[in-house]
């Protein structure tokens, strides 16, 4: 493959974005993951930060985890400041990600609708409107009546299990194309001397006198200055080579789609309390997903009974869609923490950095985290929107809980 210069035209072909080398004997920065968080990581550390010597490992192919097994909802609308922050940090470069990589994203800032269906409900979602307006983030209450205006397909009849009360609105929300935004990145970080190393997956991560020195990996050995892991659902395993445990856990996260269909949905819809939030792609599908399945595991699929809930979850909001054929479904690998929110920052190994326990809201944070470890492992010091979330919190209790944002999806 061919890395391409900024702002030279761009190849027809994704398979023209970025060279495919061997790993070099040693770099400056290693990380760990390939996924947006990773490539968006290294960008940021060449763009913002000059370090170039640099290095992705990834151990199958560039976004071929998470990042290509999500359902691309982006938002800021979280009830907390520390969680406003960052998410509200990510949105503000989605708006221009676009223009900065010269690349298409396709990010469509059509809103997001996240229902109420009890009085409980609707005090939740009034303070955490009033809560973001605080933060400065766009964020409305609209009634049932308004909920139809904005999404004419949703049902609003008192008469089911449960009815739709109104919803939270933030019009700045939305969707983008994932494999693209990967893309994108990764070829604006090629372009600018990074390497990015497919089907190299570390085996072991070497230490001398607490300090972090090299990755042992299946292509040899990588002497490393510094080392990211951005491994999501797989952190907790890398972070074992080192001999440190992570308060996360690993779960499937289901999701499928429809077969195509005309547009017919204008948003994004969430509910928690049906379990189930839907979208439509660019291309037509219905995107569904829903919580996380219970049990722990490292497989890419999950349980049936899942996809049936969710469907049946989807239609209650949504009886249109009764005649929709799934097409396919799929699963990622996320990492949950025990307050839903992540952790980003230094690690008791010198050197060593990580960025994990993003749970089902890693995508959206993809540029505004980019940035933000960039800025930490290059400085060794925590970014301020990245502070609140280190992995300390664990020991002093100032967790940043979301499970209210994070009950269905983040």
């Amino acid at each position: 493959m061919t890395a391409t210069a900024p702002g030279a035209r761009l190849p027809e072909h994704p398979d023209f974005l970025w060279d495919d080398p061997d790993p070099a004997r040693s770099y400056d920065v290693v990380i760990v993951g390939g996924g947006g968080h990773g490539l968006a990581t290294a960008y940021y550390l060449a763009k913002v930060h000059g370090i170039t010597n640099v290095a992705v490992l990834e151990k199958g192919w560039l976004a071929g985890g998470n990042m290509a097994r999500n359902t691309t909802i982006i938002r800021s609308n979280y009830l907390w400041d520390e969680s406003s922050g960052i998410y509200e940090h990510s949105l503000k470069l989605w708006e221009g990600l676009e223009e900065d990589l010269g690349y298409p994203i396709l990010f469509d800032q059509r809103g997001v609708l996240n229902l109420a269906h009890s009085l409980q409900d609707v005090r939740d979602s009034v303070r955490r409107v009033n809560a973001n307006r605080l933060n400065g983030i766009d964020a409305e209450w609209v009634d049932a009546e308004g909920v139809k205006e904005i999404c004419p397909i949703v049902n609003i009849s008192p008469e089911v299990r449960y009815p739709v009360l109104g919803a939270t609105f933030q019009p700045r929300a939305g969707i983008a194309k994932h494999d693209y935004v990967a893309w994108g990145f990764a070829r604006a970080a090629a372009a600018m001397g990074v390497d990015l190393v497919q089907n190299c997956q570390v085996t072991g991560i070497e230490t001398r006198q607490g300090r972090v020195t090299a990755v042992e990996t299946t292509r040899g050995r990588v002497a490393a200055g510094r080392v990211a892991l951005c491994a999501a659902g797989h952190s907790a395993v890398l972070a074992s080579m080192v001999g440190l445990k992570l308060p996360v856990s690993s779960h499937p996260l289901q999701a499928l789609v429809s077969e195509l269909l005309e547009p017919v949905h204008p948003t994004v819809v969430m509910s928690n309390a049906v379990h189930v939030y839907v979208s439509q792609a660019h291309k037509g599908e219905l995107v569904m997903g829903a919580g996380i399945d219970g049990y722990t595991g490292y497989g890419q699929r999950g349980s049936f009974h899942i996809i049936e809930q969710q469907m049946a979850a989807a239609l209650e909001l949504f009886p249109v869609f009764a005649r929709a054929h799934l097409l396919r479904t799929w699963a990622g690998i996320v990492d949950v923490t025990p307050d839903a929110s992540p952790i980003v920052g230094l690690t008791p190994v010198g050197g060593l950095y990580l960025n994990c326990g993003w749970g089902t809201g890693g995508f959206k944070a993809t540029p505004g985290v980019g940035d933000c470890f960039a800025h930490t492992v290059a400085k060794d010091e925590p970014h301020p929107y990245a502070e609140p979330f280190a992995l300390e919190r664990f020991i002093t209790g100032a967790l940043v809980d979301e499970h209210g944002a994070a009950a269905v999806a983040h």
